[in-house]
């Protein structure tokens, strides 16, 4: 196992990053209180890999882990899920000692996030990301946001994870698509950040595909350093939000509405902060 530390004062956090470590009750136990802990997934990973969460969970001290499942997809950013997860923590009775661990892609932390963000006025939330996407981006960086009829990411918050457990044995299940959606904005980091990622992928890139751990655990370390070098340097907030989206759907206007606002003289819309 290998961890990057993003260092933030009081929103510090470690990113944990190896194959099986999501059975590590020793990398929860930290971060739970004494109030119950929900989680939040849908129902295409919670039967690959909720019992082995749950499991982990109530090794690490948790008592009888929530589960609260949102749909699969992008439909899931919205409001009605959001609705949905408020009623199942709020029936559970968690509380401000609480605890949400999101287990999934990207849409599930974001959910999950932005809920952790609001929730009585905000409650620690742990990341446990099952794509290459994710891992290597959406996971790490405290963007949680859940979407508009009028734009992708438009509603949301700021929340920093207090941990991120990236296990890359979860990615053996992953469609071959989706792990090259990941591999994708890997190399984006490379040729904008790093030209030793850069070669490091043209000799490795059969490896990471082929989904060997060992690259896998590079190519996500790597990413996180890069993306912790980023948030150092841009301690404004629109500065680090435009850095961390660059390149990403969620910096890319929805078709629903106009590329420029209605009147403007042809700013982008929605904006990308």
């Amino acid at each position: 196992m290998e961890t990057v530390r993003v260092t933030l004062g009081e929103r510090s956090y470690p990113i944990h990053i190896g194959a099986g470590i999501l059975d590590a009750a020793e990398l929860y136990r930290p971060h739970l209180g004494a109030g119950r802990v929900a989680v939040i997934t849908n129902p295409v990973v919670a039967p690959l890999y909720l019992g082995r969460l749950r499991s982990a969970l109530e090794r690490a001290g948790a008592t009888a882990p929530l589960d609260v499942l949102v749909d699969d997809g992008e439909q899931a950013k919205s409001w009605s899920a959001l609705e949905r997860v408020f009623d199942a923590l709020l029936g559970a009775r968690i509380g401000r000692d609480g605890v949400i661990v999101a287990l999934g892609g990207g849409v599930v932390g974001d959910l999950a996030g932005f809920a952790a963000a609001v929730y009585q006025r905000g409650i620690p939330f742990i990341q446990v990301p099952t794509t290459l996407l994710a891992q290597v981006d959406s996971s790490v960086g405290g963007k949680t946001a859940i979407n508009h009829a009028r734009g992708k990411n438009m509603i949301g918050a700021f929340h920093q994870p207090a941990a991120v457990i990236a296990d890359v044995g979860a990615l053996a299940t992953l469609p071959d698509r989706e792990l090259r959606a990941g591999a994708a904005e890997v190399i984006k980091h490379g040729f904008a950040l790093d030209a030793a990622l850069v070669e490091w992928l043209e000799a490795n890139l059969e490896a990471l595909l082929g989904r060997e751990p060992d690259a896998l655990t590079h190519a996500v370390r790597r990413s996180c350093e890069l993306r912790r070098r980023w948030w150092r340097r841009t301690s404004a907030r629109a500065d680090n939000a435009r850095c961390s989206t660059w390149g990403t759907p969620s910096a890319t206007p929805s078709r629903r509405v106009p590329a420029t606002a209605p009147g403007s003289t042809g700013r982008p819309w929605p904006p990308e902060w």
